[in-house]
């Protein structure tokens, strides 16, 4: 497709926003899980099992999604999916029963999973190729800031107005996002790709590529477990902070992400070591989660340390890259989409037993309790990084079969 600059850069932040707006209502639950736990008389169980069930609508629509995207393009798939987050995350103002938010949290998941696949696809229709990773990174930027205003800031506005106002208030913003969509995306439709399905199974049996995604989703539990929605709450009852400050400072993993998305990625261009860079960023939050669940840390140590954090989160983008190494051109649009999707459908997991483990052991309310949940992350995080560690110490064996499919 060609456009001009200006036209181009407007599709390209459009594309962004859509990705900061459904990262603030993403990690919107974890400054309200008193209040809905009160409002719908659940535990912390239920409450996990509700934060989780996003990455499920999440993780299952990618594929059907990037496909509707190829046929329909971007304006029509993103418009909808926009008015998917605004329904999906009303649910916990006006509904009684807590299936609705349960149903919402779906919806949002469902939605929200286009707003990376349509950055995908407009980046490649309005971009040089070249630009791909430069052009993904600072989406990435732009959207984790939306996830760090989804923290203190918007913690402030719920405690001024109320949580129940601050939801109204996101979903008339999610309007208008989604008529600036409709209004301003090009109306294209992509001619279907031959053999979908061949593509689909290339990537499926494709070992080096599924170990890569399950080891990366093995390390995505300080991003989407811990920063999401359980540690603020953890930092409240652990290290007895008080609520303003235990709300903000999980905001510092999405801050230090925002610098460590393109800055992670020049390094690993510029070494051409994706994976020694993600067992680096991996071993750093494996030590840091150990000392924190330890409680070796203090207020400034935690702060810096969640900073560090973020910046090796954006391990996913060298392993999603590096995934797409493992396959022909054909079906690497593809792949990333997949790699994706199974990266992210770990999120669901480690809710789950984070949610489980702390209503096992007491509740949100005991400090223990927390910490015992929560230390499944450095589980994982060791998972992970031995993992990428085998993968690095075989990788020269594999490299003549990179390109095989």
């Amino acid at each position: 497709m060609t456009t001009s600059r200006p036209v181009a850069w407007s599709f390209w932040i459009l594309c962004s926003l859509f990705y900061a707006y459904q990262y603030i209502l993403r990690v919107m639950p974890s400054l309200m899980v008193g209040d809905l736990m009160q409002q719908f008389h659940i535990d912390a169980t239920l409450f996990g099992q509700y934060s989780g069930v996003y990455y499920i609508g999440y993780a299952l629509m990618h594929i059907p999604l990037g496909l509707l995207l190829d046929r329909y393009g971007p304006r029509k798939v993103m418009t909808i999916c926009i008015l998917l987050c605004v329904v999906g995350n009303l649910p916990i103002v006006f509904a009684d029963h807590w299936m609705y938010p349960i149903l919402g949290r779906v919806l949002l998941g469902i939605g929200s999973s286009a707003a990376i696949l349509s950055t995908f696809k407009i980046i490649r229709m309005v971009f040089q190729e070249k630009l791909f990773t430069r052009m993904l990174s600072l989406s990435v930027t732009i959207g984790l800031l939306g996830a760090i205003y989804g923290g203190g800031p918007v913690s402030f506005l719920c405690g001024k107005w109320g949580y129940q106002t601050v939801v109204e208030v996101f979903a008339a913003l999610g309007i208008i996002l989604a008529l600036a969509s409709y209004l301003i995306l090009p109306d294209i439709k992509f001619q279907q790709k031959e053999g979908i399905m061949k593509g689909i199974k290339a990537v499926f049996t494709n070992t080096r590529v599924l170990a890569v995604c399950f080891f990366a989703g093995c390390m995505v539990g300080p991003l989407e477990g811990f920063a999401d929605v359980w540690g603020a709450v953890f930092l409240k009852q652990a290290y007895g902070l008080n609520p303003d400050v235990a709300n903000y400072l999980p905001s510092l993993i999405f801050l230090g992400m925002c610098f460590g998305a393109p800055v992670l990625s020049l390094i690993a261009e510029k070494t051409e070591n994706y994976l020694a860079c993600i067992i680096t960023a991996g071993s750093l939050m494996l030590m840091f989660f150990i000392a924190l669940i330890c409680h070796w840390l203090n207020v400034a140590s935690i702060s810096v340390g969640f900073v560090i954090v973020g910046i090796c989160c954006a391990y996913q983008i060298l392993a999603i890259y590096k995934a797409s190494t493992y396959v022909s051109d054909h079906v690497a649009g593809l792949m990333t989409a997949v790699a994706n999707m199974i990266i992210m459908s770990f999120g669901y997991a480690f809710h789950s037993i984070i949610g489980y483990a702390v209503n096992l052991y007491g509740g949100p309310a005991v400090g223990q309790a927390l910490v015992n949940g929560l230390s499944i992350l450095p589980a994982g995080l060791a998972v992970g990084v031995l993992g990428f560690a085998f993968l690095s110490l075989t990788e020269k064996s594999f490299q003549g079969h990179a390109k095989s499919l």
